[in-house]
């Protein structure tokens, strides 16, 4: 038994929603490229290790606390890894399990990253919105995250 469509607004909605994202997302993306740094999912998961307690985070932590979904998670570490910016240790909890830390070279360029990623979130919501309207946009967006 299906249930019933939602209605046109809720719709209408979610597909602005959508759209709004992908715009926003691919400003912040070409702005990356044409400064030369790595792509926004490098940024989340420096951010994210970094955050972390010194002892780093496992793997499916790191996905659990990252912005954007990431379904090559192995090998976007392994790519990070290569760079230098992530480092990876065995778990102490389970010798088959690993931990991942950020380097001092990952601090560095998503210090380098920051700037670059701030002024396209200024360019995709800021120059379009006012403050108001982003925090009204903000409350809006934050009923529809529900964190598991």
């Amino acid at each position: 038994m299906s249930s019933p469509a939602p209605p046109d607004a809720v719709i209408r909605a979610w597909a602005r929603l959508e759209r709004a994202h992908r715009a926003a997302q691919s400003t912040v993306e070409a702005r990356l490229r044409k400064a030369g740094l790595p792509p926004l999912a490098w940024y989340d998961a420096l951010l994210e290790l970094e955050r972390a307690d010194p002892a780093g985070l496992r793997p499916f932590e790191l996905q659990k606390e990252m912005l954007f979904a990431q379904y090559n998670l192995s090998r976007l570490i392994d790519r990070l890894e290569a760079a230098g910016y992530v480092a990876r240790s065995a778990s102490e909890e389970d010798g088959r399990g690993q931990r991942l830390t950020i380097t001092k070279s990952g601090r560095a360029i998503r210090r380098r990253m920051w700037p670059v990623y701030a002024d396209a979130i200024a360019a995709a919501v800021g120059s379009r919105l006012s403050e108001s309207e982003a925090t009204t946009l903000g409350d809006l967006l934050s009923r529809l995250y529900v964190r598991a």
